[in-house]
Protein backbone atom coordinates (compact mmCIF):
# COMPACT_ATOMS: atom_id res chain seq x y z
CA UNK A 1 0.00 0.00 0.00
CA UNK A 2 1.35 3.42 -0.94
CA UNK A 3 2.37 5.93 1.70
CA UNK A 4 0.00 8.81 1.00
CA UNK A 5 1.22 12.41 1.06
CA UNK A 6 -0.63 15.70 0.63
CA UNK A 7 1.47 18.78 -0.13
CA UNK A 8 0.41 22.34 0.75
CA UNK A 9 1.87 25.08 -1.46
CA UNK A 10 1.68 28.82 -2.08
CA UNK A 11 4.34 29.64 -4.65
CA UNK A 12 6.55 28.29 -7.40
CA UNK A 13 6.66 24.73 -6.12
CA UNK A 14 10.37 23.90 -6.29
CA UNK A 15 10.12 21.73 -3.19
CA UNK A 16 7.01 20.10 -4.60
CA UNK A 17 8.87 19.38 -7.83
CA UNK A 18 11.63 17.69 -5.86
CA UNK A 19 9.03 15.43 -4.26
CA UNK A 20 7.36 14.73 -7.61
CA UNK A 21 10.71 13.78 -9.10
CA UNK A 22 11.66 11.67 -6.08
CA UNK A 23 8.43 9.68 -6.18
CA UNK A 24 8.62 9.16 -9.93
CA UNK A 25 5.13 10.64 -10.23
CA UNK A 26 5.79 12.59 -13.41
CA UNK A 27 8.17 10.11 -15.02
CA UNK A 28 7.82 6.55 -13.71
CA UNK A 29 11.20 5.27 -12.61
CA UNK A 30 13.19 2.99 -14.85
CA UNK A 31 15.86 0.58 -13.77
CA UNK A 32 18.69 3.05 -14.44
CA UNK A 33 17.09 5.82 -12.38
CA UNK A 34 15.15 4.33 -9.48
CA UNK A 35 12.81 6.61 -7.57
CA UNK A 36 14.21 8.01 -4.33
CA UNK A 37 10.82 7.57 -2.67
CA UNK A 38 9.48 4.22 -3.85
CA UNK A 39 6.08 3.46 -2.38
CA UNK A 40 5.32 7.13 -1.70
CA UNK A 41 2.41 8.71 -3.58
CA UNK A 42 1.54 12.40 -3.72
CA UNK A 43 -2.23 12.10 -3.61
CA UNK A 44 -3.11 15.79 -3.57
CA UNK A 45 -1.68 19.30 -3.79
CA UNK A 46 -3.59 22.14 -2.14
CA UNK A 47 -2.86 25.86 -2.36
CA UNK A 48 -4.19 29.02 -0.80
CA UNK A 49 -3.51 30.81 -4.11
CA UNK A 50 -5.11 30.07 -7.45
CA UNK A 51 -2.13 31.57 -9.29
CA UNK A 52 0.50 29.42 -7.57
CA UNK A 53 2.83 27.94 -10.18
CA UNK A 54 3.06 24.86 -7.98
CA UNK A 55 -0.46 23.92 -9.07
CA UNK A 56 0.72 23.71 -12.67
CA UNK A 57 3.60 21.45 -11.63
CA UNK A 58 1.14 19.18 -9.86
CA UNK A 59 -1.31 19.12 -12.75
CA UNK A 60 1.49 18.34 -15.20
CA UNK A 61 2.37 15.34 -13.03
CA UNK A 62 -1.25 14.18 -12.91
CA UNK A 63 -1.71 15.02 -9.23
CA UNK A 64 -5.15 16.31 -8.13
CA UNK A 65 -5.14 19.96 -7.08
CA UNK A 66 -7.43 22.24 -5.12
CA UNK A 67 -7.45 25.88 -4.07
CA UNK A 68 -8.62 26.88 -0.60
CA UNK A 69 -8.25 30.65 -0.56
CA UNK A 70 -8.41 32.54 2.71
CA UNK A 71 -10.61 35.19 1.10
CA UNK A 72 -13.20 32.55 0.22
CA UNK A 73 -13.91 31.78 3.88
CA UNK A 74 -15.93 33.80 6.36
CA UNK A 75 -13.03 33.98 8.81
CA UNK A 76 -9.74 32.24 9.59
CA UNK A 77 -11.38 29.45 11.60
CA UNK A 78 -13.71 28.71 8.71
CA UNK A 79 -10.72 28.65 6.36
CA UNK A 80 -8.89 26.22 8.62
CA UNK A 81 -11.92 23.94 8.58
CA UNK A 82 -12.13 24.10 4.78
CA UNK A 83 -8.43 23.33 4.52
CA UNK A 84 -8.78 20.45 6.96
CA UNK A 85 -11.63 18.96 4.95
CA UNK A 86 -9.77 19.38 1.66
CA UNK A 87 -6.78 17.50 3.07
CA UNK A 88 -8.97 14.85 4.69
CA UNK A 89 -10.55 13.93 1.36
CA UNK A 90 -7.18 12.49 0.33
CA UNK A 91 -6.78 10.41 3.52
CA UNK A 92 -3.06 11.19 3.85
CA UNK A 93 -0.48 9.55 6.05
CA UNK A 94 1.55 12.76 6.03
CA UNK A 95 0.93 16.43 5.22
CA UNK A 96 3.89 18.48 3.97
CA UNK A 97 4.01 22.25 4.01
CA UNK A 98 6.27 23.03 1.04
CA UNK A 99 6.43 26.78 0.69
CA UNK A 100 2.94 27.16 2.15
CA UNK A 101 2.80 30.73 3.46
CA UNK A 102 -0.15 30.44 5.83
CA UNK A 103 -0.12 29.58 9.52
CA UNK A 104 -2.63 26.84 10.26
CA UNK A 105 -4.68 27.11 13.42
CA UNK A 106 -6.47 24.91 15.95
CA UNK A 107 -9.37 23.83 13.70
CA UNK A 108 -6.81 22.27 11.34
CA UNK A 109 -4.30 21.07 13.91
CA UNK A 110 -6.93 19.30 16.01
CA UNK A 111 -6.85 16.69 13.26
CA UNK A 112 -3.35 17.01 11.80
CA UNK A 113 -1.08 18.03 14.67
CA UNK A 114 1.68 15.46 14.64
CA UNK A 115 1.02 14.56 11.01
CA UNK A 116 2.27 17.74 9.32
CA UNK A 117 5.87 18.74 8.68
CA UNK A 118 7.48 21.87 7.33
CA UNK A 119 10.92 22.98 6.15
CA UNK A 120 12.87 26.08 7.16
CA UNK A 121 16.12 27.62 5.84
CA UNK A 122 17.96 27.89 9.15
CA UNK A 123 19.03 25.73 12.05
CA UNK A 124 16.00 26.32 14.24
CA UNK A 125 15.39 27.62 16.83
CA UNK A 126 17.80 30.20 15.38
CA UNK A 127 16.32 32.67 12.90
CA UNK A 128 12.63 31.74 12.63
CA UNK A 129 10.33 33.63 10.30
CA UNK A 130 10.35 34.65 6.65
CA UNK A 131 13.76 36.31 6.59
CA UNK A 132 15.89 33.54 8.06
CA UNK A 133 18.68 33.72 5.47
CA UNK A 134 18.96 37.49 5.64
CA UNK A 135 18.91 37.41 9.43
CA UNK A 136 21.66 34.79 9.60
CA UNK A 137 23.91 36.95 7.42
CA UNK A 138 23.07 40.08 9.41
CA UNK A 139 24.07 38.36 12.65
CA UNK A 140 27.39 37.25 11.21
CA UNK A 141 27.02 33.57 12.04
CA UNK A 142 29.32 31.14 10.27
CA UNK A 143 26.87 28.26 9.94
CA UNK A 144 23.23 28.15 8.87
CA UNK A 145 21.34 25.21 7.43
CA UNK A 146 17.99 23.55 6.91
CA UNK A 147 15.47 22.15 9.37
CA UNK A 148 12.51 19.80 9.07
CA UNK A 149 10.07 20.26 11.93
CA UNK A 150 6.62 19.40 13.15
CA UNK A 151 4.01 22.08 12.51
CA UNK A 152 2.29 23.58 15.54
CA UNK A 153 0.37 26.83 16.13
CA UNK A 154 3.51 28.95 16.33
CA UNK A 155 5.88 30.31 13.70
CA UNK A 156 8.63 27.72 13.17
CA UNK A 157 8.31 26.55 16.78
CA UNK A 158 7.42 22.88 16.35
CA UNK A 159 9.48 19.87 17.36
CA UNK A 160 12.62 19.50 15.27
CA UNK A 161 12.81 16.27 13.27
CA UNK A 162 15.98 16.69 11.20
CA UNK A 163 18.65 19.30 10.50
CA UNK A 164 21.67 19.71 8.25
CA UNK A 165 24.27 22.51 8.44
CA UNK A 166 25.40 24.76 5.61
CA UNK A 167 28.60 26.74 6.13
CA UNK A 168 28.46 30.43 5.25
CA UNK A 169 31.16 31.74 2.92
CA UNK A 170 32.62 35.24 3.42
CA UNK A 171 31.39 36.15 -0.07
CA UNK A 172 27.82 34.95 0.48
CA UNK A 173 24.81 37.16 0.03
CA UNK A 174 21.19 36.17 0.66
CA UNK A 175 20.78 34.70 -2.81
CA UNK A 176 23.90 32.54 -2.90
CA UNK A 177 23.42 31.27 0.64
CA UNK A 178 19.75 30.52 0.10
CA UNK A 179 20.49 28.57 -3.07
CA UNK A 180 22.91 26.30 -1.22
CA UNK A 181 20.46 25.86 1.64
CA UNK A 182 17.71 24.92 -0.84
CA UNK A 183 19.81 22.04 -2.16
CA UNK A 184 20.26 20.68 1.37
CA UNK A 185 16.63 21.40 2.28
CA UNK A 186 15.27 19.40 -0.65
CA UNK A 187 17.38 16.35 0.10
CA UNK A 188 16.64 16.57 3.83
CA UNK A 189 12.91 16.60 3.08
CA UNK A 190 13.20 13.60 0.77
CA UNK A 191 15.24 11.69 3.35
CA UNK A 192 12.70 12.50 6.07
CA UNK A 193 9.73 11.38 3.98
CA UNK A 194 11.59 8.18 3.07
CA UNK A 195 12.22 7.47 6.75
CA UNK A 196 8.56 7.92 7.66
CA UNK A 197 7.42 5.81 4.72
CA UNK A 198 9.84 3.00 5.53
CA UNK A 199 8.59 3.00 9.10
CA UNK A 200 5.05 2.87 7.74
CA UNK A 201 3.78 5.38 10.22
CA UNK A 202 2.27 8.78 10.66
CA UNK A 203 4.53 11.42 12.14
CA UNK A 204 2.38 11.31 15.27
CA UNK A 205 3.45 7.72 15.84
Amino acid sequence: MAYRVVVLVSGSGTLLQSLIDATGTAHPAVEETPAELPGVEIVGVISDRADAAALTRAADAGVPTEVVALASAADRDAWNLRLRDAVARHDPDLVISAGFMRIVGPPFLERYAGSMINTHPSLLPAFPGRHAVRDALAHGVRVSGATIFMVDEGVDTGRIIAQHPVFIHPSDDSETLHERIKVVERQLLIDTVRHFAEEGRHVRD
